[in-house]
């Protein structure tokens, strides 16, 4: 996969669902009230209603995910939003509890994962993931709890991918202009290939959606989602 066929390219039939949905939004300038508060207004509805009927699946999965190990289901990982701002990013538990731990003896015992991590920040085969994170991880169901910084306004339904100040230095003079918009719960990067992208096609996704968003672009995207969550693209 190359940057050229995935920056900036939103699929023809999405395209076509958002055009009827919308009349075409322009470039939508970071000052421009009007149109943040209709994102924000688009935001809300969508983010408490799936709340709402997600309600049940979420109580199981939290059942299931205690069951395994008698810990918290829900965890907060410190994440950068908009402007560089830090907020607890809520996912469902899809790790050991001493990941930390498990990770730096993995790195320490493996020069392949060693430059794994370096190159992706991620793992093909990481030794944290628990039986039940690996389902949810792979439907992206660990990420439902995100609806509720969604609510809070710590996050958006579409935007650049949420990351750790560790990450900042390899984002570059591009930090300031993508975290100009807030982190999403999907995005170009998670329609594009996720773990199949590498770091610096992540960084260009997300910049290329910082510097273009708009309404009509978040409903092509949020359309894509579906079927590449349910293809499993990219997911580890």
């Amino acid at each position: 996969m190359t940057v050229d066929l995935t920056v900036g390219q939103v699929s023809e039939a999405a395209e076509a669902v958002a055009e009827a949905v919308l009349p075409e939004t322009p470039f939508v300038a970071r000052g421009l009230r009007l149109d943040w508060a209709a994102k924000r207004g688009l935001d809300i509805g969508v983010a408490a209603t799936a709340l709402f009927l997600l309600l049940p699946l979420m109580l199981l999965i939290a059942v299931l995910v205690w069951a395994g190990d008698r810990k918290a289901p829900i965890f907060r990982h410190m994440r950068l939003g908009r402007d560089g701002r830090s907020f607890g990013c809520l996912k469902f538990r899809s790790m050991v509890t001493d990941g930390e731990g498990v990770l730096a003896a993995h790195l320490a015992a493996s020069p392949r994962a060693r430059a794994e991590w370096a190159a992706t920040h991620k793992l093909s085969d990481d030794p944290r993931i628990t039986a039940i994170g690996q389902v949810l991880r792979k439907t992206s169901l660990d990420e439902l709890p995100q609806l509720w910084n969604v609510l809070r306004g710590e996050m958006s339904l579409v935007g650049p991918r949420p990351i750790v100040q560790a990450e900042v230095a390899r984002y570059g003079r591009a930090f300031a202009t993508c975290f100009a918009v807030p982190p999403g719960v999907t995005g170009l990067w998670q329609v594009s290939g996720r773990s199949d992208t590498s770091y610096a096609e992540r960084v260009a996704l997300d910049l290329d959606y910082a510097s273009r968003w708009s309404l009509r672009r978040d409903i092509a995207i949020m359309l894509r989602t579906v079927p590449a969550v349910l293809a499993q693209r990219g997911s580890k």
